[in-house]
């Protein structure tokens, strides 16, 4: 057990242990997606209460319950073996056990295994209980800076990985007047960035190794994700989650359109310089496209009664 989480145990059972937690159910929990403090106190109890934990790496939940001193048996459920594991997992309930299940990182469900599992067992009457945590996805949503369209967005989750199934798939991305979300692991990562390099100036936000040491949150066109992952071998390297901001109509290119980071960005240049040197500055140090920093500029100026030059 790590000495740095010698106190979570206790805090888990002061927090969540005087809570329901129902026999013969199914505990759907979230994992951390990267640091391990990101672990609820709920989550932390449950997975010390239920009598068995389904998961889809044995050695990697008996590494994250070997941090917080914990000892379950381990059932592996996953893609490739869900709906026979998932058996084990039902005879389990039929004695009115509690299973926990895990993925790797994260929320399972949501591009993990888990749905199946759930279907099955909600199928036989079952209860499924959410534990809920940690998700690339709505990590990375909280720091885009997605104020258009109210937020709202579309989850694609890893593209088909070629052929007719990828191009299709690519086609209905440029299509879909919503934010999409897309996960994407290193070694594709160069063949997404040729492939949406066809998008141009379409905003893009790339998360990598969210929440870990060296995380990254960028923004920039899509047409310069390449150039980015080649400039430094480190940016190719980990787990991606990325936002494919809305198209942005024509005439549409506003400062609220613009993320926080570039607006400040922008104010301080046009107090300093020229607005066509300010904008080429303000486009090239954020990686915002220039033609969005320039309209949202010209706005500035006309608001403040000044000229354009």
């Amino acid at each position: 057990m790590s000495a740095a989480f010698l106190p979570a145990r206790s805090a888990a059972e002061a927090a969540a242990g005087a809570q329901h937690y129902p026999q013969a159910s199914v505990y759907m929990v979230a994992t951390p997606i990267g640091n391990l403090a990101d672990l609820s106190l709920r989550a932390l109890h449950v997975l010390g209460l239920v009598d068995a934990i389904a998961c889809e790496d044995t050695r990697h939940t008996a590494g994250l319950l070997q941090a917080f001193g914990l000892h379950k048996p381990l059932l592996a459920l996953h893609q490739h073996n869900e709906r026979e594991a998932a058996q084990q997992v039902l005879e389990r309930l039929r004695r009115g056990e509690r299973v926990a299940f895990v993925s790797d990182a994260g929320t399972p469900g949501v591009s993990d295994p888990g749905a199946r599992l759930c279907a099955e067992a909600q199928a036989q009457g079952f209860r499924c209980v959410p534990v809920p945590g940690a998700s690339s996805v709505t990590t990375l949503l909280s720091v885009a800076g997605l104020t258009e369209g109210e937020g709202r967005f579309a989850f694609v989750g890893f593209l088909p990985a070629k052929g007719a199934d990828r191009q299709r798939a690519l086609d209905q991305l440029a299509q879909q007047p919503l934010a999409s979300v897309l996960l994407e692991a290193p070694h594709r990562m160069a063949s997404l960035a040729k492939d949406l390099a066809a998008l141009g100036e379409r905003r893009l936000t790339v998360g990598r190794e969210l929440t870990k040491q060296f995380e990254q949150v960028v923004h920039l066109p899509c047409e310069g994700l390449a150039a980015w992952l080649s400039a430094d071998a480190s940016h190719g390297r980990g787990e991606f989650a990325l936002l494919l901001h809305p198209p942005v109509a024509a005439g549409e290119h506003t400062e609220a359109a613009l993320p926080p980071a570039t607006t400040r960005a922008l104010d301080l240049l046009l107090q300093e310089l020229p607005l066509k040197t300010a904008v080429r500055l303000c486009a090239e140090i954020t990686g915002t496209p220039r033609n969005a920093v320039y309209q949202a500029a010209l706005a500035r100026r006309q608001q403040a009664g000044e000229d354009d030059d």
